[in-house]
């Protein structure tokens, strides 16, 4: 090894020890001398590293009486392996609502559109760029858009974000700058979406959803500027927006200037007719219409969407360009080639496929091991509501139990404002496409096991929970 390698590799093993508190503020170390004997170093490797150590603050040289550890501070003890392992443990059989599975990711098919991208996008698309996004993608997003969600759209009215989150963050926080002061959002929904409004500085008013969606006939009563909808598929309970609903929303968005915000994550995974088309185009003035990769691709790729009136788009671009939070260009460049090349909608074809499959599955394992409950939502996505019934345990004992049996189920009662439904039912959110292809059957198996004793007549009887 030559000499310039032992000596830093001499550094990082006495930084690391020093960081650790292996080597506490005030320990002496060997002389140079002696150390250099006991590792077989030459003197002047160790002398070195003791300067270069000493020079960065870990190390106090006192001429003539020795070398001692410097006083850092607090030191952290890292975390063994098996505790980092122990608290990042997940559930074997993960029933989230909101992860695709993720062992379906199209490696090889993302990996030669990112090459194929690099070899012909020009070097200039490496650089800091447009804080829109990089425009092959919005060209490409765009075709796409009009094609698949009828959406009225114009290249570069296209914003590409880190996710439906960073896109609703961005409209909240230039609505708020603007003088807004409320939006409305359904109830239930998805509690997180409700702290993004929060901390853009608005306030959250409910409006209450049913089985023909959002009551968008009382926005008038609720006086806010703007609304969140997901009239394609609301999450939790799976419905769709009524067009009797859908007229009122932009009747209202029109007469009163708001903002209708179209979180639209999902509607390409539906199986029982075709996907309903975007609210967005009965107005493009007053809706700002957003989607993600999140749930047909992969939620790590943070890679979003979102279609803004134009009377918005400056402001947007302009808080987009300070905060300066933009998706790699890798990612944008492998989704572009991606989109071009009809490799995406071939994915999302294949996924909605398998998925189907695995609804139709958990549906049977449901109404065979838990036929007290009552299954909501079937017709689109990646998870279906098990409304549990009043007598029996409750969703939150459900979870600990599941927890138990390295089970992960989600409650329902989180996603409503006042953190319960208002006519007192219960239930689970259960995603049938988080857990991975070869652990479904046996995991199906055992939420089926699970249910049935759970949801026992004499366990309902008991009230657990």
């Amino acid at each position: 090894m030559p000499p310039k390698q032992r000596r830093r590799t001499l550094e990082d093993s006495l930084r690391a020890a020093i960081r650790s508190g292996r080597l506490a503020p005030g320990t002496r170390l060997p002389s140079t001398r002696g150390l250099a004997g006991d590792l077989g170093l030459a003197r002047t490797t160790v002398m070195e590293a003791y300067q270069q150590l000493e020079i960065e603050g870990y190390l106090l040289v006192r001429r003539g009486a020795g070398t001692w550890v410097a006083e850092l501070g607090v030191v952290r003890r890292p975390r063994a392996a098996a505790d980092v392992a122990a608290g990042s443990s997940s559930p074997r059989f993960n029933f989230n609502p909101g992860v695709p599975d993720l062992t379906a990711f199209p490696h090889n098919a993302w990996a030669k559109a990112l090459l194929d991208g690099l070899r012909t996008f020009p070097h200039s698309a490496l650089g800091y760029g447009d804080p829109r996004g990089l425009p092959e993608l919005r060209w490409a997003l765009a075709d796409y858009l009009s094609r698949a969600r009828t959406v009225v759209v114009d290249p570069d009215l296209v914003i590409v974000c880190a996710g439906f989150g960073h896109a609703l963050s961005l409209v909240a926080r230039v609505l708020r700058a603007r003088g807004a002061r409320t939006m409305a959002m359904e109830d239930p929904c998805l509690a997180w979406h409700r702290d993004i409004v929060t901390c853009a500085g608005l306030d959250v008013a409910p409006l209450a959803v049913d089985g023909r969606g959002a009551k968008t006939e009382l926005l008038g009563d609720v006086h806010a500027d703007a609304v969140v909808l997901a009239p394609a598929h609301q999450f939790p309970l799976g419905c769709v927006l009524s067009p009797r609903r859908r007229a009122a929303a932009i009747a209202w968005a029109r007469a009163a200037g708001g903002l209708v915000i179209e979180d639209d994550y999902d509607a390409e995974l539906r199986y029982d007719r075709e996907p309903v088309g975007a609210l967005q185009q009965l107005d493009a003035d007053h809706v700002a219409f957003a989607g993600t990769l999140s749930k047909t691709l992969a939620p790590g790729l943070r890679l979003g969407w979102v279609v803004v009136p134009e009377p918005l788009a400056d402001s947007i671009v302009r808080l987009r360009e300070v905060e300066d939070v933009h998706v790699p260009v890798t990612e944008q460049i492998a989704f572009a080639r991606f989109l071009t090349s009809g490799g995406f909608e071939r994915h999302v074809r294949r996924m909605r496929r398998r998925y189907r499959d695995r609804r139709e599955q958990v549906i049977e394992i449901l109404a065979q091991r838990a036929p007290a409950a009552t299954v909501i939502g079937v017709s689109a996505g990646l998870r279906v509501l098990l409304q549990l019934p009043p007598s029996g345990p409750s969703a939150a004992s459900l979870v600990r139990r599941g927890a138990d049996r390295s089970i992960g189920l989600f409650p329902v009662g989180p996603c409503y404002h006042a953190g319960q439904s208002p006519d007192g039912h219960d239930g689970l959110v259960l995603g049938y496409a988080a857990v991975p292809e070869h652990d479904f059957d046996p995991g199906v198996r055992a939420l089926g096991d699970f249910l049935a004793e759970s949801l026992a007549p004499e366990a309902m009887h008991r009230g657990a929970g």
